[in-house]
């Protein structure tokens, strides 16, 4: 069989196709931000005609406000209805629909609602015209203006690619750079928005050191002597204490370390958002997600212990929902009730409770432990929930116990921990430790922790943990990309312990009414666009 696509009859279909399509389309390609990246450009130039026989009037459609970051121009919809597909295939809530027939059809939102999908920005690179673009881009360059660099998302921990399109040395927008194997054709908002932020006025561009009460800038040189003598001056290395930021890059996060250990100083932790840190006395090794992204989709049956995936890490909650899709299980143990895009069972506690709650599964599974998880697992009482779960997470060929960050954050995370850990290797399940922040797992690797050294091995001399250092105050610190009340697991004790501090630098790419307060020394620092 021959399929001509150049025929005269191909090509009188073509163009009546086309036709179709740009009757009622504006001339807004002077000022539509599409203009040089449209698809219906495109396919006008290939296979339209060079004049248009349209004469009777254009339809004219009211534009929507749907949110903070999306702009509609929605007479320039063709109806594709590519965002409507998004929203129920994809990101599995459906915020957009059509309403009417024929002519009369209008892709909008029900009964004007905003679109809130964390994937939502997704559907302005899916619409091939120019009546869905995004709001803080809007009118600031064309297509043809910007250059594309490639970088890492900086706010999740699973590594989705990105595309920043630059002008000058100023990001203008962030797209999703294709990878099947992590962030398939997708990113969050958070990812692709996040970067207003970065010209904020407030960014640290100078040194400062505190004078009398004021803020004064300096040269780097004094600065970094003074840092270098105030630092000194403690003497005992011990009483320094070293908070870094989980989303520093894996050179920032092995020099800090290696710089503070060098004084002495073992008290070096970037868990800023964990709530108890019992286990690090008896486990050494590096947690991490447990599984690659591509083989998440895959899995027969998941537990989430204390996450909420969807605010977390949307792309991962993206592959929890494929997995649903195909068939599989997922049990999620929280202490809110949480909006999901796909079918799963919610087993619903106090804070308290969580603990007690997860045992009951453990013990269902046959789950036999020593110490304090021993006396839980007996007094737990078994219900037909945790039978449910426990039948599910051994029945399956690919299976997860996820401890999301409200359990990190749990005040008992290291005996959820054990009991997870006793009930993936009694099911056969794999233990996943959902990473807080983008370099949460190579924290780890460069020994930005206080019980292990670069590399993932034990460090000779463990020191002080985040909660430790707050508790009991020491008497310089060292912040690396911290913001402090606002990063911490408990905002308030950590401002008490910095402010009662004799000497704080801080290096930040950021000024803040915090930092400003409890701080004694600024040294700028690179966003993760910069480095």
């Amino acid at each position: 069989m021959k399929v001509y696509t150049r025929s005269p009859k191909a090509l009188a279909a073509q163009k009546g196709t086309m036709e179709f399509l740009l009757i009622n389309h504006p001339l807004d390609c002077p000022i539509c931000d599409q203009g040089g990246e449209c698809e219906l450009q495109d396919v006008a130039i290939g296979y339209g005609r060079d004049v248009s026989r349209y004469s009777e009037g254009k339809r004219v459609v009211a534009d929507k406000n749907i949110g903070p970051l999306i702009a509609t121009d929605m007479t320039r919809c063709i109806h594709c209805t590519r965002c409507v597909r998004f929203g129920e295939e994809i990101a599995g809530i459906r915020e957009m629909g059509a309403t009417g027939r024929g002519e009369h059809m209008v892709i909008g939102t029900y009964i004007e609602k905003s679109v809130d999908s964390e994937m939502s920005g997704n559907i302005i690179d899916l619409c091939p015209v120019g009546a869905l673009t995004s709001k803080p881009f809007r009118f600031n360059a064309r297509a043809w203006e910007l250059t594309q660099v490639e970088a890492i998302a900086p706010h999740d921990s699973l590594g989705s690619n990105l595309n920043l399109h630059l002008r000058g040395n100023k990001v203008m927008r962030v797209h999703p750079k294709d990878n099947e194997s992590i962030n398939e054709t997708w990113i969050s908002d958070r990812d692709r928005f996040s970067y207003e932020g970065l010209y904020s006025s407030d960014r640290l561009t100078s040194p400062m050191v505190k004078k009398g009460g004021e803020w004064k800038e300096v040269s780097w040189e004094m600065a970094l002597e003074m840092a270098a003598a105030s630092l000194k001056e403690i003497g005992d290395g011990d009483q320094i204490g070293t908070l870094i930021s989980p989303t520093s890059t894996l050179e920032e996060l092995y020099l800090a370390q290696k710089l503070m250990r060098g004084l002495g100083c073992n008290n070096i932790d970037s868990r800023l958002r964990q709530g108890d840190f019992r286990m690090d006395a008896t486990q050494n090794s590096v947690h991490w997600l447990g599984s690659t992204l591509s083989d998440m989709d895959q899995m027969q049956t998941v537990f989430v212990v204390g996450g909420n995936i969807r605010k977390e890490q949307p792309i991962l909650a993206h592959r929890l929902r494929k997995a649903a899709l195909n068939g599989a299980k997922l049990h999620y143990l929280n202490p809110i009730q949480i909006d999901l895009d796909h079918t799963g069972e919610q087993d619903i506690c106090t804070p308290g409770e969580m603990a007690g709650r997860l045992a009951a599964v453990a013990k269902a599974a046959g789950v036999k432990a020593s110490g304090g998880a021993a006396s839980l697992l007996k007094a737990a009482q078994v219900d037909e929930s945790a039978k449910q779960t426990a039948a599910n997470l051994k029945a399956a060929d690919g299976a997860l116990v996820m401890l999301g960050a409200m359990a990190q954050a749990h005040p008992d995370y290291a005996l959820l921990h054990t009991i997870a850990a006793a009930l993936a290797d009694a099911t056969g399940a794999q233990l996943s430790i959902l990473p807080a922040s983008a370099n949460s797992v190579g924290a780890q690797l460069a020994g930005a922790v206080p019980h292990l050294q670069a590399g993932g091995s034990a460090a000779d001399r463990s020191g002080l943990d985040t909660l430790q250092m707050l508790k009991a105050p020491r008497k310089g610190y060292l912040l690396l990309g911290v913001e402090p009340g606002r990063d911490f697991w408990n905002g308030s004790l950590s401002m008490s312990a910095l402010q009662s501090a004799d000497l704080v630098v801080a290096i930040s790419a950021f000024r803040s009414p915090e930092l400003e307060e409890c701080a004694d020394i600024l040294l700028p620092m690179a966003i993760f666009t910069e480095t």
